[in-house]
């Protein structure tokens, strides 16, 4: 996908840091042009500032989306999710990022959540970076209980993770 939204931008690096912002928040771009998360309004100025562009180029970026149709499928339809991530710890779920070799390769998610669902662990939130708009992308799992060792050692000898990091 990345190639494709960059493919709409080229010669425009100002708006396609925009679309990036945009598609990491899931912020979604509404008929009239405005950048909302959920319904809630987001002023370009901000959005402008976490892409450390002009506030003008985030105006250009919403007309360019909603001039294009391929565009304004993808853009009006994002929408953010709740990320546990940060939350884990104090809730007493277990959380780990998986490292892969290869994040484009098939079948990383049904590897790593078979390991754990062989120890009794239940998976509650499972976020993969998109591997074609993240320059590192990981594979975050929150667990029901925290993960114990075997696991993690279990996790790291699959072909398809370099390496595994627990919180």
């Amino acid at each position: 996908m990345r190639a494709k939204v960059r493919r709409f931008f080229k010669g425009n690096p100002a708006q396609l840091k925009v679309a990036r912002v945009l598609y990491k928040y899931g912020f979604r771009v509404s008929e009239n042009g405005d950048i909302l998360c959920g319904d809630i309004r987001i002023p370009a100025v901000q959005i402008a500032e976490e892409a450390s562009v002009d506030r003008r180029a985030v105006d250009a970026t919403s007309e360019t989306i909603l001039n294009n149709e391929e565009l304004r499928e993808i853009f009006s339809n994002l929408r953010p999710v709740p990320f546990l991530k940060g939350i884990a710890r104090p809730l007493g779920l277990g959380l780990i990022e998986i490292i892969p070799t290869d994040a484009t390769q098939a079948g990383i998610i049904s590897e790593v959540t078979n390991v754990i669902s062989d120890h009794g662990l239940s998976v509650r939130q499972s976020i993969a970076d998109d591997p074609y708009f993240t320059a590192q992308p990981k594979l975050t799992i929150i667990t029901t209980e925290l993960i114990p060792g075997e696991v993690v050692e279990e996790l790291r000898e699959l072909p398809s993770v370099k390496s595994v990091v627990v919180y």
